[in-house]
This record gives structure tokens, sequence and C-alpha cells, in this order.
């Protein structure tokens, strides 16, 4: 399953176009590979805004390149192929569909290493993965959801079923749900991860539902846009803050913050520190942020998301603590047990009171 898509108008040059003003060959060259544009507003515009951080930090010391609109697939293993033969020492490809791109293309340069957005394999000792826990921020993002809605009915603009989607899910229906047993969680699969027709159309489609509380896992701004046509309904930015959409309908916002890693990372490899790494970090790394929580969130609302956001930070709460059970009436965790993060990476099941089918 593609981690990130395509708008399909977009196209792709038989070469690399490196941004960036060449440098030196003797720099640390940093490289990037981007699935959308950089201006997509989410998900691409905050990885772009780690490798700016890495270019701020570093100065004339390293060389940062990137690639926009790099579809997954062979498309990728081309790419990849041509930053390595450019001289790029660390890659940075930060799409799930790049996944098996990228480990092909590392075994052919041992000596660049390659570091892998949200997947899982590491077939050489030259690649590393890294991810973010989206959960936690949906965990804060259902509670606001759960308190705000007047129609009880929320709803959620996914992606592609893998994991990292349906654990949010899951995580944003639970909180809600605790705040407010009557709600009603609405899934709408739009199968693309940047298509602001298509999550517009999603959002739109939700409202007509009755829906007056929207979160999305895809990267565009539309939804919050169409939630903007009525009033009444509220959302929150994804990826980035979407801070044009304040106070309302954006009433918070889950940020990815990617800097403190690329810069750790390249950082690393500098020094001659760098070691081969699986990295999973969240709301106390400081890689995923809640955004501003704005007045058009009941004051005490807001406390109690705020508290939440840093309980989970501190380490003294766990989005997913039992007791919970999966869709089908059965027993996944049991009361004060956390889930592990193996069965968190490997979800591929809604929780109790979710409506529904995963797709296939």
């Amino acid at each position: 399953m593609k981690r990130r898509t395509l708008l399909a108008t977009a196209a792709l040059g038989l070469s690399v176009a490196f941004a960036g003003t060449a440098m030196a060959q003797d720099k640390t060259k940093a490289c990037f590979v981007y699935v959308g544009p950089i201006g997509d507003g989410g998900w691409t515009y905050q990885h772009h805004q780690g490798a700016l951080a890495v270019q701020a930090e570093y100065g004339d010391k390293v060389e940062v390149q990137w690639q926009e609109n790099v579809p997954e697939g062979a498309d990728a293993e081309r790419v990849l192929t041509q930053m390595a033969l450019g001289g790029c020492n660390i890659i940075f490809t930060t799409s799930f569909g790049y996944m098996d791109a990228t480990n092909a293309v590392a075994a052919k340069f041992p000596d660049v290493k390659f570091e892998h957005a949200t997947g899982y394999k590491r077939d050489s000792a030259n690649v590393s993965t890294y991810n973010a826990r989206f959960y936690e921020g949906r965990a804060v993002q259902g509670h606001i959801a759960g308190r705000m809605t007047k129609s009880n009915k929320i709803g959620y603009i996914a992606s592609f079923p893998i994991p990292e989607v349906i654990m949010g899910i899951n995580s944003y229906y639970l909180h809600a749900k605790k705040v407010n047993p009557n709600v009603e969680l609405s899934v709408i699969w739009a199968y693309t991860w940047f298509d602001p027709a298509k999550e517009a159309d999603a959002a739109k489609a939700l409202i007509e539902q009755g829906v007056d509380v929207i979160a999305s896992h895809t990267d565009s701004t539309a939804p919050l846009a169409e939630a903007a046509k009525t009033p009444g309904v509220i959302g929150f930015g994804q990826a980035s803050d979407m801070a044009a959409y304040k106070p309302s309908p954006r009433v918070s916002s889950i940020i990815d913050n990617w800097a403190p890693y690329y810069v750790k990372r390249v950082g690393a490899l500098m020094d001659g520190t760098y070691e081969q790494a699986d990295a999973w970090e969240g709301i106390a790394g400081g890689e995923v942020e809640i955004g501003e929580i704005t007045d058009a969130v009941p004051a005490d609302v807001k406390a109690e998301a705020e508290a939440m956001r840093d309980a989970i930070a501190a380490g003294t709460y766990h989005p997913f603590t039992g007791p919970i059970k999966k869709q089908d009436g059965s027993d996944w965790l049991a009361d004060g047990v956390t889930a592990p993060d193996g069965d968190l990476l490997g979800m591929a099941f809604y929780v109790e009171g979710i409506t529904g089918d995963i797709p296939k």
C-alpha cells in the first residue's frame, strides 16, 4: 500500500532537477525525496521545513537538495539512484510507498545512508526508519470532537488502510466516545494522500450526513476549506498548523515536526556517531505537536485537551489503555493495560463501536 500518492496531473522528468544552489563536493549532502509539492500545506510542506532546519543549523557545512512530486514505485527507484550517484551522503525518503525502492537502491550504495519515513523494512545496514506517534494527537482531537459536536456525528477522512491510519481512527473515536457516549463516527476512505478535489468531496459528503466535526489523514487544506462553507462545522489542521483557517473551522491541529530528527541524524553523520536506527517519537519527543487550540473551543474543553496532551508527554497517559475491545466484541486490552507497540504497528481492526469495514 502506498504511503503517499500524487495528483494525476503531476509529471516527473526523466532527470532529477535538484533544488538549491550547488555547493562544493566536500559538503555533506542531505537529500530529500517528496511525493507531493512543498507547497501542499501539509505533509510535504512539513518535511521540507525539516530540511530547511538542517540548512539553518549547519550552514555552509551542508548542501540540502530535494526533489518534489516523485511518484511511488519505479520512478522513485530511478530518482534515488540518481541522487546516490550525484553524491548525496544521506537520503530521506518521506513516503511509505518508497519503502521497497529505498531498500533496493540502498543495497547498491552501501556507503550512502538512507532514511525511510513511516516504513518498517531495514534490509541493509545503511537503512534506517523513522515515524511519529500521530495517534497521540488524534486522542486530543477526539476529546475536542466528542465535547464539541452538537449532532453527535463526527467524521474522519482516511487515506489508505494501513496501520498508521487505522490507529489514528481508533484513537480519535475512543477519546470522543469517552466524553460523549452518544457519538457516532463516519469514516470516508479517499484512497489518496494529496488530492484536494477528492478531499473536498469527502468532507462535503460527511457534512451532508450531519457530521459537524471533521478530522482528516490526508495532506491538503481542502477539508477545512469545505468545512468553512457550513456554519457550525469545525475541523483540525493535519500535518501542519493550517493557521489560515483559524479560529474556526480549524480549532486545533496536529503538526508534524520533523526538524529535530533531521538535524540530529545529519549531525550524527557529520560527527561520526551515526548508527542505524528505528525511531518512533511522539508528543514527548517533540515530533508531534498540538497546534494552538483556539477560542472557538470552550475554555474547559481546551483545558481538558491540554491536560491530556501534557499527560501523554509526561508518560502518565497512553491513548490506548484498556479496557478496549475490538469491533467484533472480542477482548483486546484488559483494564489498565496499554497497547504494545507491535500491536499498534500492525493494527488492522477497528475498536468496538465503529461501524463499517476496513477496506482490504
